[in-house]
């Protein structure tokens, strides 16, 4: 049985175990499978990348406060969260990734990091 790279269907020469007869194809062929395939996904992905990036600007000492006004000014979109915590008190913490924040009051936010543990 002739074997064929998974990508371009060129015939494979080397190794029995080869999947693709360069690397050319090999990263054509991850990159085809890795990608957003669809347009909310890679809005969603994008939205939430630059929640984060936002967040990671602001909140340089691992913990500080900041207004609404700021975070909005620099294009944060609160619909964009990947997670929420409710502390025992009832204060609800959403998570953009390892980047969190909570609402105070006068439109302030407490921007807080987390050593998240996967």
């Amino acid at each position: 049985m002739e074997r064929t790279c998974l990508e371009c269907g060129d015939k494979l020469i080397g190794r029995a175990d080869k999947r693709y007869c360069s690397d050319g194809c090999r990263n054509a062929h991850n990159n085809s499978l890795n990608k957003d395939g669809k347009n909310l996904l890679r809005n969603v992905n994008n939205r939430l990348r630059k929640n984060y990036r936002i967040l990671e600007a602001l909140n340089t000492n691992d913990k500080t406060k900041t207004k609404k006004e700021t975070l909005l000014k620099h294009g944060f979109n609160f619909k964009f969260y990947t997670s929420q915590y409710i502390t025992k008190t009832g204060a609800t913490y959403n998570y953009v990734y390892d980047q969190g924040y909570l609402p105070l009051d006068n439109d302030w936010f407490l921007l807080v990091k987390t050593d998240m543990v996967l």
